[in-house]
C-alpha cells in the first residue's frame, strides 16, 4: 500500500529544488528559485543551467526560461541514479565537462569543493582537477601592500581557486566571493576591473573562471533613489567637548563655529574652536584618518597629487588608508608610493622611468657585439640567447674602428645601437607608409616567432633609452590597446593595396548591380574571409564592408598580434600601456617633434667655471652656441640639429625614457686656438665647447667635429 504523504511534508518537498534537494533561497549562490505549483516542481536556476542532461528546447516563455517541464522531470529521473562525488547521495545532475572524467556532483556540493561553472556558451562545469587556472606573466610585478580590490582586506598574491586577478592590468587581485558579489551587484553593463577599468577582457576572464555575470543593469540603477543618503552632508561636531552654545549640529557660514569635515573620510566633523584650529584653517583630518599616515605633514599634498592625476584610483587609495586606520593597521606612505608606482598614471616618460629603475638595480650586463651596421642581426641573436635577461644593462660594442674608442658599457653606444635598431625594425614585420605602419602577415615570421622577438626588442628599446617609436598607425594601436575606445576600423585602415581598392569599390557602389559586380571582382578574397553572401539590397554593403575590414585587420592577424603583444610584455611595457593608453599614444603613433634651436638650447644645462675671469669668455661662447643652433635650424650650417645632438649624446631625439643624466655644457680653454675643437662625452651627455674669440672660429670647429662623426657613422 502506498504511503500517504502529510501535507506539511509535501509542501517541504515542493519547496526543495528537484535537482539538488536543497530548499535554500539564495539568488547570489544558486540563482533564482523557481516554483511551478501546477507541476509541483521547484528548481534553482543555476542547478538547471549546469545540469548535464537537459537543454533549452522551448521558447523563452515556455516551461522555465525555455527548459520544458517534461525535460526537467526526465533530468531529475536521470540524475536520481547518479551518486554525488562529495555528499555520496543520489541526484548528482552536474558532471565534469572533460569526457574522461566521471565526477558528478550536486550544484551546491560542487561550489563547496571548487568546481568551476562557466556561465557562457554550453555552460560547462569542471572539477578541481580539470578546472581552468590563471597564470602570472614573468614580467608582471607584484607589489606590496597587496589587498583585495573590492573589500580592501589583505590578500596573499598567490593565484588559486579563491584568489583571482585582472588579466588586463595584473595589479588588481580579488577574493572570488568578493568579485562574485561585485558582479551580481554591477551586472553586465557595469562589471569591470576596479583598478584599470577594463571591461571586455575582464568579463571574459571572469566568466572563464566561473564568475556569474547577470545580464541586466546594475542593481543601483534599478533601485529608486539609491544614492539618496549621499545627498546629505555630515553636519556634526565630534570634538570631546563642544564649545558651541547652539549645539553640536550648529554650523556658521564662517568663523570659529563653522563645522569642518574630515578631508579624507568626510564622516567626522569639528568646529574650529572645538578642534583648536586656526581661524583661517580649512584642512582637517579626524583621528582615525590621521592615524593612517606617518605624521610628517604630507597627508594633504599626497591627497592633492592623487586627486589631480586619477580620481578613481585616488578613491581606491584613500579607502585603503581609511580601512587601515579603522583597523589600527600601520602603513607606510613611502612604501605605498614606491611599491605601486603606476597607481597615479602620469606621463609615458614617468612610467618608463619607473620601469627603467628595474634595470638600474642589476649590476650584470648583457654583451652585444655589432658587426658594422648589422644591428638587427645582433639584436635577434641577443633575444634568442638562453641567458637573455631584459633587466640587465646592455654592453654594446661595435667591431668597426669608428666606435672602438668607446667602452662597452658606454650609454652612448647603447643609444646609437637602439636608434639604429628601431629604424631597422620598421622593415621587419611592418608595412605601410612611414609614420603609419601596421603589422604584416608573414608565414615565415610566424614560424620563426619573429613577432614576439620584435615586440620584445621594442620594449627593450623603450626602457633602455631608445627613441620614441612614432611609426605605429592608429589602427595598429587600436588593435593592440583598444584606444580610442569604441572607434570603428575603416577601409582606410587596411592600407594601400590592390585588395583595398576592391573593397572601396564595394563601399562606393551606387546600385545593387554595381555592388554585385564589385563583389564578383573580389570573390576569391571574400570566400577566404567568409564574406561570400547573397545581397538583396544596397544597404547590405555596410555590413559586408564592416565584416571584411574586421577579418582583414583582426581575425586574419589574431596570431601575429597575440605574439607581438606577448613580446611587448617584456619589462612590463605592454601592461602599463594597456592601463594608460592615452598617455602612450603619442609615443607609439606620433612622429617626434622636430628639434628647434630653442628646444635644443633648453636641453643643455650650462655649467660655468668657478673663476670669475673666465666666466665672461664662457658667456660669449654660450652666445656663439645659441647662434650656431639657429643657423643649423635654418640650414646655414653643414650640420643639422640632429647631427649636433648625436655628437653630444649619440641620440638624434630625446629618448622615450628621457636623458639620464641631463645633457650639460662645459667649456674647454685651449692654449692653441687652432686646435680648439669641441669634445663630446656621450656616456655623461656632456658637451665641452671650445672658448674662442670669434663666432667664425667657433662655427668652423663645431662643423668639423660634428661632420667628422657623421661621415664615420655613414661608412
Amino acid at each position: 500500500m502506498k504511503r500517504r504523504i502529510r501535507r506539511s511534508e509535501q509542501e517541504y518537498l515542493i519547496d526543495c529544488c528537484a535537482l539538488c534537494k536543497c530548499s535554500e533561497n539564495c539568488p547570489d549562490k544558486y540563482g533564482e528559485k523557481i516554483t511551478l505549483k501546477s507541476q509541483e516542481l521547484t528548481v534553482h536556476y543555476f542547478c538547471l543551467l549546469m545540469s548535464s542532461g537537459v537543454y533549452q528546447r522551448g521558447e523563452e516563455n515556455e516551461g522555465i526560461y525555455g527548459f520544458l517541464v517534461d525535460d526537467i522531470k526526465q533530468e531529475v529521473r536521470r540524475s536520481s541514479r547518479l551518486k554525488c562525488a562529495v555528499c555520496k547521495k543520489n541526484g548528482a545532475s552536474v558532471g565534469c565537462y572533460v569526457k574522461s572524467c566521471q565526477k558528478k556532483v550536486h550544484f551546491p556540493c560542487g561550489k563547496q569543493h571548487q568546481f568551476i561553472f562557466q556561465f557562457t556558451d554550453l555552460f560547462p562545469s569542471y572539477c578541481k582537477d580539470h578546472s581552468p587556472t590563471q597564470s602570472l606573466p614573468v614580467s608582471a610585478c607584484v607589489s606590496e601592500p597587496m589587498s583585495c580590490s573590492v573589500c580592501l582586506d589583505p590578500i596573499e598574491p598567490v593565484l588559486s581557486y579563491s584568489v583571482l586577478k585582472c588579466p588586463a592590468c595584473h595589479g588588481s587581485w580579488f577574493h572570488r566571493d568578493c568579485v562574485q558579489n561585485q558582479a551580481h551587484s554591477a551586472g553586465m553593463f557595469f562589471f569591470r576591473c576596479t583598478l584599470c577599468n577594463n571591461k571586455d577582457m575582464f568579463q571574459q576572464e571572469m566568466l572563464r573562471m566561473g564568475v556569474h555575470i547577470p545580464e541586466r543593469d546594475a542593481a543601483w540603477e534599478l533601485e529608486e533613489n539609491a544614492y539618496g543618503e549621499l545627498l546629505q552632508v555630515y553636519q556634526h561636531c565630534d570634538a570631546k567637548k563642544c564649545l558651541s552654545h547652539n549645539g553640536r549640529t550648529y554650523s556658521s557660514r564662517t568663523g570659529w563655529f563653522q563645522i569642518l569635515r574630515c578631508a579624507l573620510c568626510g564622516s567626522r566633523g569639528t568646529h574650529r574652536k572645538c578642534g583648536s584650529l586656526k581661524l583661517d584653517e580649512t584642512n582637517w583630518a579626524c583621528e582615525d584618518c590621521a592615524g593612517a599616515v606617518d605624521g610628517t605633514g604630507r597627508l594633504f599634498a599626497i591627497l592633492c597629487l592623487f586627486w589631480s592625476n586619477w580620481a578613481v584610483k585616488g578613491i581606491v587609495f584613500w579607502c585603503y588608508l581609511i580601512c587601515c586606520a579603522k583597523n589600527k593597521l600601520e602603513i607606510n606612505i613611502d612604501n605605498l608610493m614606491i611599491g605601486r608606482p603606476f597607481l597615479l598614471g602620469g606621463s609615458a616618460r614617468e612610467i618608463l622611468q619607473e620601469l627603467a629603475s628595474q634595470t638600474s638595480q642589476h649590476q650584470l650586463s648583457m654583451p652585444v657585439v655589432v658587426n658594422g651596421n648589422k644591428v638587427l642581426e645582433a639584436a635577434m641573436e641577443l633575444v634568442k640567447r638562453s641567458d637573455f635577461n631584459p633587466s640587465h644593462a646592455l654592453a654594446v660594442r661595435f667591431t668597426s674602428n669608428k666606435h672602438s674608442s668607446s667602452p662597452d658599457t658606454c650609454p652612448g653606444n647603447t643609444r646609437h645601437f637602439l636608434r639604429l635598431l628601431v629604424q631597422q625594425l620598421q622593415d621587419t614585420v611592418f608595412e605601410g607608409p612611414d609614420g603609419a605602419k601596421t603589422l604584416t602577415l608573414d608565414a615565415r615570421a610566424l614560424r620563426e616567432d619573429v613577432y614576439f622577438d620584435v615586440g620584445c626588442l621594442l620594449s627593450l628599446s623603450l626602457v633602455h633609452g631608445g627613441p620614441p617609436l612614432g611609426f605605429f598607425s592608429r589602427a595598429l594601436y587600436l588593435c593592440l590597446f583598444n584606444f580610442p575606445r569604441d572607434t570603428p576600423l575603416t577601409v582606410e585602415d587596411m592600407g594601400n593595396t590592390g585588395f583595398t581598392d576592391k573593397v572601396k569599390k564595394i563601399q562606393e557602389s551606387k546600385s545593387l548591380e554595381e555592388l554585385r559586380e564589385a563583389m564578383e571582382s573580389a570573390s576569391e578574397y571574400l570566400e577566404v574571409a567568409g564574406c561570400t553572401r547573397p545581397v538583396e539590397s544596397l544597404s547590405d554593403k555596410d555590413t559586408l564592408v564592416k565584416d571584411i575590414v574586421s577579418f582583414h585587420l583582426i581575425t586574419r592577424m589574431q596570431l601575429p598580434v597575440q605574439r607581438f603583444c606577448e613580446g611587448l610584455k617584456t619589462l612590463g611595457v605592454f601592461d602599463q600601456v594597456q592601463m594608460f593608453p592615452g598617455a602612450f599614444v603619442g609615443l607609439f603613433c606620433s612622429s617626434h617633434d622636430k628639434l628647434t634651436a630653442d628646444t635644443m638650447a633648453a636641453l643643455f644645462t650650462v655649467q660655468f667655471s668657478d673663476q670669475e675671469e673666465t666666466v665672461e669668455k664662457e658667456t660669449a661662447v654660450v652666445t656663439f652656441w645659441r647662434h650656431y643652433l639657429l643657423e643649423c635650424e635654418v640650414g646655414r650650417c653643414a650640420t643639422s640639429l640632429e647631427d649636433v645632438l648625436i655628437f653630444a649624446t649619440s641620440a638624434d631625439v630625446v629618448p622615450a625614457v628621457g636623458f639620464s643624466p641631463s645633457p650639460s655644457l662645459s667649456f674647454l680653454h685651449p692654449l692653441d686656438p687652432a686646435g680648439a675643437f669641441p669634445v663630446s662625452q656621450p656616456s655623461s651627455n656632456r658637451l665641452l665647447l671650445p672658448v674662442v674669440s670669434s663666432y667664425q672660429a667657433f662655427k668652423k670647429h663645431m662643423e668639423y667635429a660634428v661632420c667628422q662623426l657623421t661621415v664615420l657613422q655613414s661608412i
